[in-house]
């Protein structure tokens, strides 16, 4: 059986951004160097996916290189310095208007979808849904007055930090071995951002957030908790990975994990190795199924934003992992919710 999927997390808009010229052109031609193209995204059955929209600094593709920061136990890599707000609202403009070019040059292949209706038919009509994403909310002011303006424009999710400090919360370094017990939780106007985008109906991402911050948006937050490219830290134990008690959560708000291809996050001993077997992706999977159940875990790659597994590579890799699935013994119904219905639920459980 052949089986559709959609993703938590892809960077493709930053791959075009930064590597081909801000050119949407570029998306429907097979690109070098990138994990997400839309020929290659279709033909694996890449129904959709949250498209992140990341500012400046780290506009690279890789992450860090871990092993320039090691420690007796592991690494520690230093967490980033907060960015400046106006830089990054000038290249989110930008990387906005690319996302609407490349759904202008679709020839109606691909859509910017805004509710869950149009999340639906999109994808039964079989053209690819994009959910606008912000990995990161340095661009949206501490007093909220711009919240608006972005949700008007698309913007249906937020994730509150990436792996550095903003007026809203904290992020997590990239540390080896370590929880994400660091740093302090969130501030007055993170937990008013919680609150609005409730009622906006903006989807919170807690990936990259601390875990004072995450315990913060549980307490104050009335819409399922979501973890767009997190895996499990019982098996990875690095501080961007989820413990039990986190993992929990989310399946008691009828939330969902999105399991990241990431090597470092799915090893355990949290080394960027890309001959890491697919089986530690399906190891994560069955984890979280086996705590919370298959309604609460879903597919978050992080494609054009990590080192993946060789075997995975790029999305082409996906039926691979499908096939992995399948032979680990997850049934054609749990599959279908894995890779489809269960970020279709959250996310019409959570816009408005």
């Amino acid at each position: 059986m052949k089986f559709s999927f959609f993703d938590g997390h892809n960077d493709t808009l930053l791959n075009l951004y930064n590597n081909h010229k801000n050119d949407a052109e570029s998306f429907f031609n097979t690109l070098s160097g990138g994990h997400i193209d839309y020929e290659r995204a279709v033909n694996s059955g890449m129904a959709g996916g949250f498209f992140a929209i990341f500012p400046p600094p780290y506009t690279s593709l890789s992450l860090p290189d871990p092993e320039k920061f090691l420690t007796p136990e592991g690494y520690d890599v230093p967490l980033p310095e907060a960015v400046d707000p106006e830089a990054c609202r000038k290249v989110t403009d930008e990387m906005i208007d690319l996302l609407y070019q490349i759904e202008t040059g679709s020839n109606q292949r691909f859509k910017v979808v805004k509710d869950s209706n149009e999340l639906e038919k999109t994808v039964q009509n079989g053209q690819m849904a994009a959910v606008l994403h912000f990995e990161g909310a340095e661009v949206i002011s501490p007093d909220l007055s711009n919240l608006e303006y972005y949700y008007e424009k698309g913007l249906r999710s937020l994730g509150l930090v990436w792996s550095r400090p903003n007026a809203f919360a904290q992020g997590v370094p990239y540390r080896y071995p370590s929880t994400g017990d660091i740093g302090p939780g969130l501030s007055e106007q993170g937990i008013a951002l919680v609150k609005k985008s409730n009622q906006l109906g903006i989807m919170l991402d807690t990936s990259h957030l601390n875990e004072k911050g995450f315990w913060d948006v549980v307490a104050h937050s009335n819409a399922p908790i979501v973890a767009t490219h997190s895996n499990a830290y019982a098996l990875s134990p690095i501080s961007r990975n989820l413990t039990d008690e986190q993992l929990k959560a989310i399946g008691d708000s009828n939330g969902v994990a999105g399991v990241t291809y990431s090597v470092n996050m799915l090893r355990k001993d949290g080394k960027m190795i890309q001959e890491t077997p697919i089986g530690e992706v399906v190891s994560h999977i069955r984890y979280i199924v086996q705590l919370i159940g298959a309604d609460h875990i879903a597919l978050g790659s992080d494609f054009d934003g990590t080192t993946l597994p060789n075997e995975i590579n790029d999305v082409t890799g996906v039926p691979k992992l499908i096939e992995a699935l399948e032979k680990d013994g997850f049934t054609n119904d749990e599959i279908e919710r894995i890779c489809f219905r269960n970020w279709h639920r959250v996310l019409a459980d959570t816009w408005k």
